[in-house]
């Protein structure tokens, strides 16, 4: 069967030291554009992607045996797909991750690509020209939707109609909310919207967003003393609230809007495709479980949390089953990052569970445990059942991969570092696709690493978010430097997959060439 992107002969030989790096990368330039040969007999599917907040790759109990918190629906969700172990977020937070998704674009290679957003933060890191995950899934007839938490930036104007600049209530205050904002879902590509300007529960602006317009605006300053009181209910801030925003419901509220989207789509234009972006508040925190949830888990609230956002994914597949419509759906699950610190540390020390198992570091961290993450894949008689790959992938892969089940030639401006996932998701044997990965940590451009094979060369010292020597939290788990003069870091993940080694003096040639093909592909704007 005709793929559309075949292994290079060169692949065999990139994990040795004889290739010079410069072949590499022009290799790796040289792959066919994502187009042609699609695969899949039948009519383009439906698309839902959903993307959990904050989930670590032993958060499930599919990919963590020492999981306190079970996961049955997600679990029976990877029985039913393909569950992929060296998946990886293209940063270790949310917006630069969200923008990588819905453009195929590491998210270093733009202005302000490190940020991220609070409030009515922007503008969009997501240019007007620039051509988006579901731009192009219009342009194959396909109705698309985004539900949940935006958080790539929007401007909002004052009432003179200058935009609204800074974070902080002053800036909501300054809003006229009468007025469309710009820059959000609808201005890239989806049809409609529902959501959230940032994270749901924690960002200064607690409101719904809908298409372009805050229907209901915040009225008033949210009263903490009236929130519940546990280590995971800290992260929000004092900001100004709706008087239909109920923190604790905002998943559910989430849930029902996509419900209505998939009942109303299949109701009014079932010829028609559909992309649904489902983008969850959980499980970020502050961990505010709805009621109906509360004490459900024996692991705490954010425990709760965790079996909460089980639940709605298990709902979202009973919808799809509901309506006739779950084996005509490719469905995607994934998470934006690792596991949030507070939720690491309590959780471990509470109730033994480990978000992060079996890796070192949590969210912001340029170990693994900021951005591996989770992903799974069903499609119900296209891509194998109970299956599992170890192919690199990048959620910028995505976007590529779409384009070609749909076999779409995309443009070289476009989706620059996204590769075609098709083959790897009808063979879970396929040969490595990705030439190389690179991931981006909170430090934006100045804290890139860059894995070819089983090496990862971290571009900077420690771990490229958090500070382990001044938290006091984080102190106990620090690690001992193991070559403390080195400039940077070197890893064997086969032979070293807790990164405690680093051999960048011991394999300084190999450290030499990841770093330039780190360098080289920096330059050229792009890595497909």
């Amino acid at each position: 069967m005709p793929l559309s992107i075949r292994t290079p002969r060169w692949r065999k030989f990139t994990h040795g030291r004889g290739l010079s790096t410069i072949a590499i990368f022009v290799a790796s330039l040289l792959l066919p554009r994502v187009s042609a040969t699609h695969a899949c007999a039948q009519d383009p599917p439906n698309v839902l992607l959903i993307l959990a907040d904050d989930l670590g790759y032993g958060d499930l109990s599919c990919y963590n045996d020492q999981s306190k918190v079970s996961t049955p629906h997600i679990d029976r969700l990877a029985r039913e797909g393909m569950r992929f172990l060296d998946a990886h977020s293209p940063a270790t937070v949310c917006t630069p991750t969200r923008y990588g998704l819905m453009t195929g674009q590491m998210p270093f290679r733009v202005k302000n690509g490190g940020t991220v957003f609070t409030g009515v933060g922007g503008p969009s890191l997501i240019a007007k020209d620039r051509l988006t995950l579901p731009k192009m899934l219009k342009k194959h007839g396909y109705a698309t939707a985004c539900v949940g938490k935006w958080h790539i930036g929007l401007t909002f104007f004052d009432h003179e109609g200058n935009p609204v600049q800074g974070n902080g209530v002053e800036s909501i205050q300054k809003v006229d909310f009468a007025r469309r904002f710009e820059g959000g879902p609808v201005d890239q590509g989806f049809d409609s919207f529902f959501g959230t300007a940032c994270c749901p529960t924690t960002d200064w602006l607690y409101a719904f967003l809908e298409d372009d317009r805050v229907p209901t605006p915040p009225t008033k300053r949210i009263d903490k003393s009236s929130l519940p009181k546990h280590p995971y209910a800290n992260d929000c801030r004092e900001g100004l609230i709706a008087p239909n925003f109920d923190l604790e419901e905002v998943d559910l509220e989430f849930l029902r809007r996509s419900q209505r989207f998939l009942e109303n789509h299949v109701r009014e234009t079932p010829e028609r495709p559909f992309f649904l972006f489902h983008s969850m508040q959980a499980v970020h925190l502050p961990s505010f479980p709805a009621k109906s949830f509360q004490g459900k888990s024996m692991a705490g609230p954010h425990g709760d949390f965790l079996v909460q956002m089980d639940t709605i994914v298990g709902e979202l597949m009973t919808t799809l089953q509901r309506l006739g419509v779950d084996r005509d759906t490719l469905v995607l699950f994934t998470s934006d990052n690792g596991p949030e610190v507070t939720s690491v540390v309590h959780m471990r020390a509470d109730h033994d569970h480990d978000g992060a198992r079996p890796w070192r570091g949590m969210k912001r961290d340029q170990w693994e445990g900021g951005h591996r993450v989770p992903f799974i894949a069903r499609w119900i008689n296209q891509i194998p059942a109970n299956t599992q790959s170890s192919q690199l992938l990048s959620l910028t892969d995505v976007m590529a991969t779409m384009a070609g089940i749909l076999q779409e030639d995309l443009p070289s401006d476009a989706a620059e570092d996204s590769f075609n996932m098709w083959p790897a998701l009808r063979d879970a044997n396929y040969p490595p696709i990705r030439p190389f990965l690179i991931t981006q940590a909170f430090g934006g451009v100045k804290t890139l690493a860059i894995r070819r094979g089983p090496w990862k060369y971290i571009d900077h010292i420690a771990s490229g978010g958090n500070r382990y020597d001044s938290n006091p939290s984080l102190q106990r788990f620090a690690l001992p430097e193991f070559a403390p003069e080195a400039p940077s870091q070197l890893y064997n993940l086969q032979q070293d997959p807790g990164e405690t080694k680093n051999l960048f003096l011991e394999e300084i040639e190999i450290a030499n060439e990841l770093k330039q093909l780190l360098d080289r592909t920096k330059e050229s704007g792009r890595s497909r």
